[in-house]
C-alpha cells in the first residue's frame, strides 16, 4: 500500500487538475452560449441557401456551366474545419477520420485547413496542406468564409482542382454534434421529385439575365454561405464537445479524490492502530 505522504501528494495533484477542468468547463459554457446563438441564427440561412440552389438547379435542365461539372483535374480540395486546441473529446479526431477513412485517394487530396489540430494530424499522415486558415476559427466571419471561397473558386477555375468538399462538425444541440462531409463543387442538384410533389410546380427555371451570368453570381455566394455555416456550426460544436469533456474529467477527478481520501483514512487508521499496539506491547513488557 502507498504511504500516507504519497496518497496525500497524489490527491493534491488531482485536486489541482480538477480546478483547471472546472475552469475550462465554465469558459466553454460561456463561449458555447454565444456560439450556439450564432449557429442557430445562421442555420436557417444555411439550409435555405442549400435547398434553394438545389431546387433551382433541379429545374434548369441540362446547363453547360463550369460550376456544374467536374474539372479536368483529378485533385479534390477539402476544407477541413477543426480547432486550434485539444481537450475536446473526439471532436478533432472524428473530422480527421472523415478524411482518412473515406473513399479519397491521399495523392489526389488538397487540404485547406481551418484549425491547427486537423492540419497537424493530416500533415503527419502525409496529406498535402495547400492553405492554412487556422486563425479564422477563433472568431469566424462571413468575410473569412469569402476569402476561403475565393481561393477555392480561383483554383477550380484554373483547373488545379476538380472537386471541392467541406468537412465540418454539424451542431444539433449542446450534446449532439455530427461530423459531416459536404460536396460544394461541382454542384449536384438533388432530385426535384419532392419539390414537385409538394408545390405541384413542374415549370422549368428561366434566368434573367443569361444563365451563365446568373450562376456566376449565385454559385460563389452559395459556396461562401455553406463555408460560413460550417465555420459557425463547428465553433459551437467545439465548445459543446469541450464542455462535455471537461465535465467528464471533473467528475472522474471527484471520484479519484474520494477513492484516495478513503485510502488515506485507512492508511491513517492503520498507522494509529500500529502505534497503539506498540505502546500496549511495550507497557506489557515493562510490567
Amino acid at each position: 500500500m502507498a504511504s500516507m505522504r504519497d496518497i496525500k501528494r497524489r490527491k493534491s495533484s488531482i485536486q489541482s487538475t480538477q480546478q483547471i477542468t472546472k475552469a475550462m468547463k465554465l469558459v466553454s459554457t460561456v463561449k458555447l452560449q454565444r456560439a450556439k446563438q450564432r449557429a442557430e441564427q445562421s442555420k436557417a440561412y444555411f439550409n435555405c441557401m442549400y435547398e434553394t440552389v438545389n431546387s433551382m438547379l433541379a429545374k434548369t435542365g441540362n446547363l453547360n456551366h463550369p460550376y456544374l461539372k467536374a474539372g479536368e483535374s483529378s485533385k479534390k480540395a477539402v476544407v477541413v474545419i477543426t480547432s486550434n486546441r485539444g481537450l475536446a473529446g473526439g471532436y478533432n479526431s472524428n473530422i480527421v477520420k472523415l478524411i482518412t477513412n473515406g473513399d479519397f485517394n491521399k495523392e489526389d487530396l488538397v487540404i485547406y485547413a481551418v484549425g491547427k489540430k486537423g492540419k497537424d494530424t493530416l500533415h503527419r499522415y502525409g496529406y498535402h496542406i495547400a492553405q492554412d486558415y487556422s486563425d479564422i476559427i477563433e472568431e469566424p466571419s462571413y468575410v473569412d468564409a469569402m476569402t476561403i471561397s475565393q481561393a477555392l473558386l480561383d483554383s477550380f477555375a484554373a483547373g488545379e482542382i476538380g472537386e471541392i468538399y467541406l468537412a465540418y462538425t454539424g451542431f444539433k444541440n449542446t450534446v449532439v454534434h455530427e461530423p459531416k462531409l459536404l460536396k460544394l463543387l461541382p454542384v449536384e442538384p438533388v432530385s426535384g421529385e419532392k419539390d414537385t410533389q409538394e408545390t405541384g410546380s413542374k415549370a422549368m427555371m428561366n434566368f434573367e439575365p443569361e444563365d451563365d451570368e446568373a450562376l456566376d453570381l449565385i454559385i460563389p455566394k452559395y459556396v461562401t454561405s455553406l463555408i460560413y455555416g460550417g465555420l459557425v456550426e463547428a465553433v459551437a460544436s467545439e465548445n459543446g464537445a469541450r464542455m462535455q469533456a471537461m465535465d467528464s474529467a471533473t467528475s472522474n477527478a471527484e471520484e479519484m479524490i474520494d477513492h484516495l481520501s478513503l485510502m488515506y483514512n485507512r492508511a491513517r487508521q492503520g498507522s494509529i492502530t500500529q502505534e497503539l499496539t506498540e505502546i500496549i506491547a511495550g507497557a506489557n513488557a515493562i510490567s
